[in-house]
């Protein structure tokens, strides 16, 4: 077996960050194909959005970029992203029009196209290792932001990612998602739920009566936002009263996906909080008004910068946005966060498979979380869900989706989807069927989309 020096210290450092051994990750490289990327292409198309609000802001529309890769046999995949300036660098988005914004992440996914074509590589994971500097070094430079996170180039990155695990399932003659797992990731994603939590997600200011609504049409497990809008003072104020409201009204319910019978609460403040002492009169109040034990999660309370110990509140704390990488998440459950919030369709399927063996073997639980992303990648986002093992008093799977609440034509992208109307993409009281059928069709998301082979007709 012989790799050169490069492909050994790729391939080695990988098995280090994961706990694993270099003979186990290097296993089965050579039986990979080597592809190469005789021509690059990309496109994208704008979204409008109902106006979600989080961070102190709101976004209104959604670019949803493809990335085309062309093979020397001229094989051809095209990969899907969904762009999330805001969500993955709120300076950027504070800093520029919503559309200026969503621009420089697009040049950033064509910029990873220009650096491939010619070139070759033979798997996704290494693919993103390469990629990945170099992205976020031109990312850097073009938003004039030299603390640009990582996160942003990772989400410049989807599209592309998308298209190379497309690729590398067609040369390797794979046919099923289970098998395209690389030997060093599968054992953090090889549990199979028959079931998989829809998880929608509510801005902040939503009332309590629509969380009431969405929980008696069966949703069973909500994404609330938390952080409103204002001084920290102002905002505790405001997120107490939320909590408040949502207690009284869906506090009662009961489901049988829970160990306790009882409805969930999932909240995430995107970093609003800037101390620990703002989050635990949060807490106190939960516990006060008898709303505490039923907190499944509280996601990335405090800023990225901010490296306060979590692991003491009483309550598990998931990082999300600030786990860009898997040495990330490391560190972040060094700071005792008790679950990270892994997308696939957000920091690459590549970099969540790195992260979800790590989870795996810290024994952190994980779920996935959403980008507002269309229907496509939500089968992308579900393959992993899925296949992460249960969720500490949960049965089923976990996965946010929010894209019917946000896209103003759903109804439209959701007709997009190659299996469009198969029973896992449809909510049913709350969860979608994650069957047999669901396994042996990976969800549709190996399968070309005849929308978007036809904006790449003429390549």
């Amino acid at each position: 077996m012989k790799i050169n020096r490069r492909e050994f210290i790729q391939y080695s450092s990988a098995a280090v960050a994961l706990g694993l051994t270099a003979t186990n990750t290097l296993h089965a490289m050579p039986k990979e194909k080597t592809i190469r990327i005789k021509d690059v292409s990309s496109n994208f198309e704008r979204e409008p959005l109902n106006p979600y609000r989080f961070k102190g802001s709101a976004i209104t529309e959604s670019w949803q970029t493809l990335a085309y890769l062309k093979t020397d046999a001229d094989v051809h995949k095209i990969g899907q992203g969904t762009q999330g300036v805001l969500w993955s660098d709120s300076k950027v988005f504070a800093g520029h029009s919503e559309t200026a914004g969503n621009a420089l992440m697009y040049a950033m996914t064509e910029r990873a196209l220009q650096i491939m074509k010619g070139s070759s590589f033979k798997n996704p994971v290494a693919l993103v290792d390469d990629l990945l500097p170099e992205v976020l070094a031109y990312g850097k430079k073009i938003t004039g932001n030299p603390d640009l996170r990582t996160t942003f180039a990772l989400n410049a990155l989807v599209a592309v990612d998308n298209a190379a695990w497309l690729l590398y399932a067609h040369e390797n003659g794979l046919t099923k998602f289970d098998d395209m797992i690389p030997a060093a990731y599968r054992p953090g994603l090889s549990y199979h739920h028959e079931k998989v939590a829809s998880i929608p997600s509510f801005s902040v200011g939503t009332t309590a009566e629509r969380i009431k609504q969405a929980a008696d049409e069966g949703y069973f497990i909500l994404k609330l936002k938390t952080g409103a809008a204002g001084t920290q003072s102002e905002m505790i104020e405001k997120d107490i009263a939320f909590l408040t409201a949502v207690h009284k009204a869906i506090g009662h319910y009961e489901t049988p996906y829970t160990a306790s019978g009882k409805i969930p609460y999932y909240f995430d403040a995107n970093g609003r909080y800037e101390k620990k002492e703002t989050l635990m009169r949060f807490l106190d109040h939960a516990k006060k008004i008898g709303a505490f034990d039923q907190i499944a999660v509280i996601e990335e309370p405090f800023a990225e910068e901010n490296e306060t110990y979590v692991g003491d509140l009483g309550v598990r704390v998931a990082a999300d946005e600030s786990a860009h990488t898997v040495e990330d998440a490391a560190t972040r459950i060094e700071q005792g966060y008790g679950a990270i919030a892994v997308k696939a369709i957000a920091k690459t399927m590549s970099m969540t498979m790195k992260i979800t063996q790590l989870a795996f073997e810290k024994k952190i639980p994980c779920f996935c979380a959403d980008l507002t992303v269309n229907p496509i990648l939500v089968d992308w986002n579900k393959a992993v869900a899925a296949r992460l093992p249960p969720f500490p008093g949960m049965s089923i799977g976990l996965q946010e989706t929010n894209g019917h609440q946000y896209f103003k034509n759903w109804e439209r992208l959701e007709t997009y989807h190659p299996m469009h109307g198969a029973n896992w993409t449809e909510t049913v009281d709350g969860v979608y069927v994650t069957d047999k059928s669901f396994y042996e069709k990976s969800g549709g998301i190996l399968m070309p989309s005849a929308h978007y082979e036809t904006i790449f007709a003429e390549e």
